[in-house]
C-alpha cells in the first residue's frame, strides 16, 4: 500500500478513539499466559493449599485470561474490520468496479458486440482515427476482451462499412486488408469475408 493511502486509511480511523496499538497483543498474550498456567494448576494443584481450593481458582484465572484474550481478539477484528471498510469507501469512487466486472462476465457476447457496433461507427467514414483507436483500446481493456478477438472485429467492422453500399472501393479494400494484416487473416479469408458480406448487402 503507497504513503498516501495509507495516512488517508489511518485520517479516517482516527474518529475512532481505540486506535490499533501494541495492547490489543498485551490482552491476547496476558490471557493465554493466564490460560496455560490455570490449566497447569486445575492438573497438578500442589500441596501449597487445598487441593479443591487450588482448583476453583485456577479454574476462575482460566476463566479471567480466556476472557483477556477474547477482548483483546476481538479488538484486533473490529479495527481490521473498519480498516477493510475505510480501504472499500476510498475505492469506491476510482477504483475498479466490481459491478461491471460481473455484468461484463455474465453478459460477454453483449459487450462483445458493443464493441464491435463501435468500430463500425468509427469505420463510418472510411477511416479509423488514432484518437478514435485510443477509444476502442480503452473500451476493449474495460470489457476484458483480447487483443486478437478486437482485430477480429476492427476487421469485420471494416467489411460492413465497406460493402454497406453494395461495392467495395480501392480506397476501401486496402484499409480491409491493413486491418486484416493485425487480425493475422489470409487472403483466402478476407476474399470470403468480403464475398460474404456483399451477399448479404445485395439478399438485403
Amino acid at each position: 500500500m503507497s504513503d498516501d493511502m495509507e495516512s488517508l486509511v489511518e485520517e479516517r480511523l482516527s474518529v475512532f478513539d481505540d486506535e490499533p496499538d501494541l495492547n490489543d497483543w498485551v490482552e491476547v498474550m496476558c490471557g493465554a499466559a493466564m490460560v496455560v498456567l490455570g490449566v497447569f494448576h486445575l492438573v497438578e494443584p500442589g500441596e501449597l493449599v487445598d487441593a479443591n481450593v487450588m482448583r476453583w481458582f485456577s479454574a476462575a484465572v482460566v476463566a479471567a485470561g480466556a476472557v483477556w484474550a477474547g477482548h483483546g481478539l476481538k479488538d484486533m477484528a473490529v479495527k481490521e474490520i473498519r480498516r477493510s471498510i475505510a480501504l472499500l469507501d476510498m475505492t469506491e469512487g476510482g477504483g475498479v468496479d466490481t459491478g461491471l466486472i460481473r455484468d461484463v462476465l455474465l453478459n460477454q457476447e453483449a459487450y462483445s458486440d458493443f464493441l464491435l457496433h463501435a468500430y463500425q461507427s468509427a469505420w463510418e467514414d472510411g477511416v479509423i482515427t488514432e484518437d478514435e483507436l485510443k477509444e476502442l483500446k480503452s473500451f476493449q481493456q474495460a470489457l476484458g476482451i483480447t487483443d486478437s478477438e478486437a482485430a477480429k472485429m476492427n476487421v469485420e467492422a471494416a467489411i460492413k462499412s465497406a460493402a454497406s453500399d453494395g461495392q467495395i472501393t480501392d480506397e476501401e479494400a486496402k484499409s480491409i486488408d491493413e486491418a486484416a494484416k493485425a487480425a493475422n487473416m489470409t487472403d483466402e479469408q478476407i476474399s470470403a469475408a468480403v464475398s460474404s458480406e456483399l451477399k448479404k448487402q445485395g439478399d438485403q
